[in-house]
């Protein structure tokens, strides 16, 4: 058996029995993991190189930034008021308020970068909604917290940009600007939410559901009054990135040479959180509650929000560290390779072993630990690698946020709609098989994805 395996195995068990068993926070069990591994392959002087390599990488600053973004767009209720006009429209559709879910959780997703979160935040207008609709309420909370965890591959969301470092650590950071990657990874999601919205229309059919009635509706005449100003955040967000898409090459490069078009291709994730940010403080009616002091409180106060999802991703990056310098990727790699996968085979085993590592490993720490590998094991076998890139915080992230017993969004949705476990559970395992099933076509290459 390949060393690689026994450090893998190392690490999978001190997660799985601090977290499952001792009940300890993911961020802790992959530090006490870290440890360990140090411990046992004895490279004690090397733990300065990988702090000081985790520390140096702009994507810890980009993944930051999106999580500051994401407090004040909370706080100044941006986001609410474009649920609400979300909810104003679609709420008169048989099941609206589960389309609503669907949307709206994907978007502001996206933006916090945090499934639990995001269940917590928007499904506390969603979740009530689909249950007075006649959704039974393991489906209303499992509905939210899946669409909630879309979040994790539709940018601007902070877990993507590992991906990319994965990416460019294989074939180089001029192999792809910000923006064709971005627009790729719009293309996955958009086939994720269709699929998401049929299994909707599915279970609305299923279980006989109702539009909401009239009463229960926001006006959509007052909620555009109130929040019309909040709809174009996304274009605030998304333009950044489709300008870099379309002009990189052209527009941007004529004017500021090749070295140029790449450092502002590079800047575009640090200055569009801070741009969203200051919209949403020009044009929130809240304003006496984001002064410069309670800015800052703000900030104090979301330490733990930000802290354990930076710490898993700055202590991931370490692990990936010591992981190189034992070559642990470059052996399991070898070894999958070895096998002989057919191309479907590949995909399948590779989608397998990332839902089963999921169950234990943060999202984000798998695409930062092993990114880079799955990358060219999926490419050895005839998989375009500029997708297979895009879709690790799919088959990471997402996965990771749905799949029990890290399925820590599936808990979030359960206790809002004060569901059963059982029931939960149970209905979860459709919305993980359809997942899984999605993931495979997509790396398959059987749908046209934009931007590919």
């Amino acid at each position: 058996m390949p060393s690689a395996f026994i450090y893998l195995g190392i690490l999978l068990f001190a997660v799985i029995y601090l977290f499952t068993l001792c009940k300890r926070p993911v961020y802790e069990a992959i530090l006490v993991s870290f440890i360990i591994l140090i411990a046992v392959t004895g490279k004690w002087t090397s733990i300065g190189t990988y702090i000081e390599g985790a520390l140096s990488t702009s994507l810890i600053y980009s993944m930051v930034a999106f999580v500051a973004m994401s407090i004040i767009l909370t706080k100044t209720k941006v986001i609410d008021s474009c649920v609400a006009i979300i909810l104003s429209l679609l709420g008169r559709v048989t099941g609206g308020a589960g389309y609503v879910s669907v949307i709206a959780s994907a978007f502001m997703g996206a933006l916090s970068g945090s499934g639990p979160g995001n269940v917590m935040a928007t499904g506390a207008l969603t979740i009530p909604a689909m249950i007075k609709s006649g959704f039974p309420r393991e489906l209303a909370g499992n509905i939210e917290s899946n669409a909630s965890y879309m979040g994790n591959m539709i940018p601007p969301s902070s877990n993507i940009v590992a991906a990319m470092g994965a990416f460019t650590a294989l074939y180089g950071e001029s192999s792809i600007s910000q923006g064709q990657f971005w627009v790729v990874l719009w293309g996955i999601s958009l086939w994720f939410i269709l699929q998401r919205i049929l299994m909707v229309w599915g279970f609305c059919k299923y279980y006989k559901v109702k539009p909401m009635t009239k009463d229960e509706l926001p006006s959509l005449k007052k909620v555009l009054k109130e929040g019309w100003q909040g709809l174009f955040l996304p274009v605030i967000i998304l333009l950044p990135f489709v300008l870099d898409y379309l002009f990189t090459d052209t527009f941007f490069t004529q004017r500021l040479g090749a070295a140029g078009a790449k450092a502002l291709s590079k800047s575009v994730l640090l200055f569009t959180a801070g741009i969203s940010a200051l919209y949403a403080w020009i044009i929130t009616g809240r304003k006496q509650h984001i002064t410069p002091h309670k800015i800052a409180k703000m900030f104090a106060n979301g330490v733990k929000t930000i802290s354990p999802a930076i710490g898993v991703c700055l202590i991931g990056y370490m692990i990936g560290g010591l992981f190189d310098d034992m070559n642990v990727a470059d052996e399991i790699g070898q070894f999958i390779v070895s096998m002989n996968f057919s191309k479907f085979g590949m995909v399948l085993f590779i989608c397998v072993l990332t839902c089963f590592l999921g169950m234990v490993i943060p999202g984000s720490s798998l695409v930062v630990i092993f990114g880079s590998t799955f990358i060219s094991t999926l490419a050895s076998a005839g998989v375009n690698p500029l997708l297979a890139a895009a879709m690790l915080p799919c088959i990471c992230g997402v996965m990771c946020g749905i799949t029990p017993p890290l399925g820590l969004g599936m808990y979030a949705g359960m206790t809002l709609s004060e569901a059963e476990f059982g029931k939960t559970f149970k209905n979860n395992l459709w919305w993980v098989a359809a997942q899984f099933i999605m993931q495979v076509i997509c790396l398959m290459g059987w749908l046209p994805i934009l931007g590919l």
